[in-house]
């Protein structure tokens, strides 16, 4: 069927302000959407209040209230817009609350207005646990034992009766927030009432603990006429305890049995069923007992979320443009798969290479807070890496993460640990954990121990083992450039850089070994089919091959004129979503002079990795040898005209030094005034040179010198890195 008549203004609601638990997937998907809308001729009228954001640029909606997503606020410019429905489920928990208490309100019950995707009914089956737990019992799953707590209990009494240890839920919260685990009964009212506090409707739910359960996620997309698909099964390394968004996550799940996976597909479909999600995407999200196969439902969300992103990203699939057609009326099997051009919609996407997710943490900004993870969302950010298999996968995203060291590389404070003390931190729910992993491998420890320890499955565990077993034969071959050991370091994933950092070479001695026997990196295409059809769309990852063939890479370069931008990686404090925005731009701009555009990041959450922003995608870290091979690939007779490193915040910065090494052109800002404006030193000798006043100020290596040179200066001072990688 097509598109809806009886409606021709929608109104969109953004996700506003990001904050831990909401960022940037919802600019992604609030721009698809839009995008989607108009392009079926529908009026857009969206509400936002992030100036950062694609989605607030004119050309997106044909009315953007630049707005808070404030009740009142959102009642008034319906009634001025008039809009014939309501598009919430692409502006996060936001919208969906937004929704909510307009419907406790009885504002829709005698207004035409029609809620697309998900009824204000079934935002409150999904978000109300009670709730929720109950239509559960009636399609008979099962959900963890719990009970519901608000300010009026007796909780005295019931902490002296529950058993220990608990999950907190609150209600209608974001990213978990007010949300974590009470061990023992001392903890129990402090961390409940805390709980009651932050939620808006001052109620938590007071759950039997999962720690150590295995923990997965579906991403489940149904139209009108209950044709339902699994676009991505998702499995979190750590174990249930763990807020999903903080967890290492790898897609498709890797260790379900096919009965498992079966069986948790047709109660991801049932349960968007009975919730009442007509059209659209849903995240639903299952525990596991490793002991016996026991299966719990943990909770669905019943819009696009963050995990729909990385679905999304993942698999080519583009989930939130779908999930927006699909609520005007159409049907998955008359919408057109985007990548392969020939495919419908209703074709469940099929992947043959691994995905692994890994978030970003800040706590490095602030002093003395615990790095200790819970089921409260802590994480800024995440990146996601493209392998072959698992191996390849995590290491380059342990590449892309941009962290001190390389790979499973552990700081000299961790290495200094003894063995009792390593079995101590590695039972703590800590963001560098699998770093400690593969040090008690380095050290020995079983697998079987380490899986007892921390629940992460023996099957990474095992993986892990093998990267750690190729790094001790790099060590040990120290000096000696061995064809056949670093081609097998290749091909688990290791980048060149790596292997001369554990072999002590240099590494254009290893980019020599390799070219001279015709083994490099070459690239494969997203294509959602696993490779039974064709893809059409350009959206690429790097993968190590000993195959000569030139079909084996199928980045297929044109002779066109092209620019190479550099993204900005995983969000961070001092480092978001306004550099997306400005890597989208820049797009746009170079497409309209002309240029092909390529446009490299690994962001999952981003508008500058959806397949349709750039002419070309690359899905790879932000480091200089992936990015080399990607120009060295694309390079046909000089057809790359430059390569723009100004857009992507500090990330790119970082690595323009060695393009200019290389020789390759940096447009825009040259590097030499890059580096003034980054290098303290420099600018200060500029502002001097040039006559202007700076505050008084010094430059110091190491503590002593800084100590004895802040008696020049009056306190208090403020104390700035040389060069520096993130803002401030």
């Amino acid at each position: 069927m097509p598109a809806r008549k009886d409606i021709s203004k929608i109104l969109v609601i953004g996700s506003g302000p990001i904050v831990i638990g909401q960022a940037c997937e919802f600019d992604y998907s609030g721009s698809q959407a839009c995008k989607a809308l108009k392009n079926e001729g529908y009026q857009v009228v969206l509400i936002n209040s992030n100036p950062a954001t694609i989605m607030t640029d004119p050309e997106f909606a044909d009315k953007t209230y630049i707005e808070p997503i404030d009740k009142e606020i959102v009642k008034k410019i319906i009634e001025k817009e008039k809009p014939d429905a309501i598009l919430p489920t692409m502006g996060g928990q936001t919208a969906l609350n937004i929704i909510r208490e307009l419907n406790k309100e009885n504002y829709f019950s005698n207004s035409p207005i029609k809620i697309l995707g998900a009824s204000p009914r079934s935002i409150d089956v999904a978000e109300d646990r009670k709730l929720f737990a109950e239509a559960m019992t009636e399609i008979g799953l099962e959900t963890p034992f719990s009970i519901i707590v608000d300010d009026k209990s007796d909780l005295e009494k019931i902490a002296s009766e529950v058993t220990y240890p608990l999950i907190l839920r609150p209600f209608y919260t974001l990213g978990g927030t007010g949300g974590g685990i009470v061990f023992n009964k001392d903890e129990f009212l402090p961390k409940v009432k805390n709980a009651i506090d932050l939620s808006p409707v001052s109620k938590t739910l007071v759950e039997e603990s999962l720690i150590g359960w295995k923990e997965f996620e579906f991403e489940v997309v149904r139209d009108k006429s209950d044709n339902s698909i699994i676009v991505c099964s998702i499995e979190n390394l750590d174990p249930m305890g763990v807020h999903t968004g903080d967890s290492i996550t790898i897609a498709p799940a890797l260790t379900l049995t096919d009965k498992e996976f079966q069986k948790l597909r047709n109660q991801s479909i049932a349960i968007l069923r009975k919730i009442g999600v007509e059209t659209g995407g849903s995240n639903v999200q299952f525990a596991v007992n490793p002991s016996n196969g026991r299966i719990l439902i943990i909770e669905m969300n019943p819009r696009v979320s963050r995990s729909s992103a990385l679905a999304s990203k993942a698999t080519g699939f583009p989930i939130a443009k779908i999930a927006a057609l699909l609520a005007v009326g159409y049907t998955l099997d008359e919408l057109q798969n985007d990548i392969t051009k020939v495919t419908p919609a209703s074709f469940e996407p099929v992947i043959d290479y691994v995905v692994t997710k890994i978030p970003k943490f800040n706590f490095e900004k602030f002093q003395g807070t615990p790095k200790v993870l819970n089921t409260a969302m802590k994480s800024v950010g995440e990146i996601m890496a493209i392998g072959r298999n698992f191996k390849e996968s995590i290491l380059k995203g342990l590449y892309s993460i941009e962290g001190d060291n390389l790979g499973f590389d552990i700081s000299h404070e961790l290495l200094n640990l003894k063995d009792d003390e390593l079995r101590e931190q590695l039972s703590i729910q800590r963001p560098d954990r699998l770093i400690l992993v593969a040090e008690a491998i380095r050290r020995d420890f079983t697998i079987e121990d380490i899986n007892s320890i921390t629940g992460i499955d023996n099957f990474f565990l095992r993986e892990i083992n093998e990267i750690i077993d190729t790094e001790k034969l790099l060590i040990k071959s120290q000096g000696v450039l061995d064809l056949n050991l670093i081609t097998q370091a290749k091909k688990i994933g290791f980048s060149n850089t790596h292997i001369a950092s554990l072999i002590k070479k240099e590494v254009e001695d290893i980019y020599h070994l390799l070219n001279k026997n015709g083994a490099k990196n070459v690239f494969k295409r997203v294509d959602t089919c696993g490779n039974e059809f064709d893809s059409s769309t350009a959206y690429l990852y790097s993968s190590f091959s000993e195959d000569i063939n030139p079909f084996s890479c199928e980045a297929r370069p044109s002779n066109k004129e092209k620019i190479i931008i550099l993204g900005s990686g995983p969000n961070r404090i001092g480092q978001g979503i306004e550099f997306d925005y400005c890597c989208v731009q820049a797009v746009k701009s170079f497409q309209k002079l002309g240029y092909e555009t390529i446009m490299v990041n690994c962001n999952p959450e981003t508008v500058s990795t959806d397949y349709d922003t750039s002419d070309k995608l690359y899905f790879e870290p932000l480091d200089f040898e992936f990015v080399k091979n990607i120009i060295d690939r694309e390079n046909s007779e000089g057809s790359v005209k430059g390569v723009v490193v100004q857009f992507g915040g500090q990330t790119p910065l970082r690595i323009a030094n060695k393009l200019k090494e290389f020789g390759y052109e940096i447009l825009g800002t040259s590097f030499d005034a890059i580096d003034i404006s980054e290098d303290r030193e420099r600018f200060q000798q500029l502002i001097q040179k040039v006559g202007l006043k700076q505050p008084k100020s010094d430059i110091s290596i190491g503590t002593k010198e800084l100590l004895k040179k802040t008696t020049k200066l009056n306190f208090p001072i403020l104390l700035r890195p040389l060069m520096f990688l993130e803002v401030g």
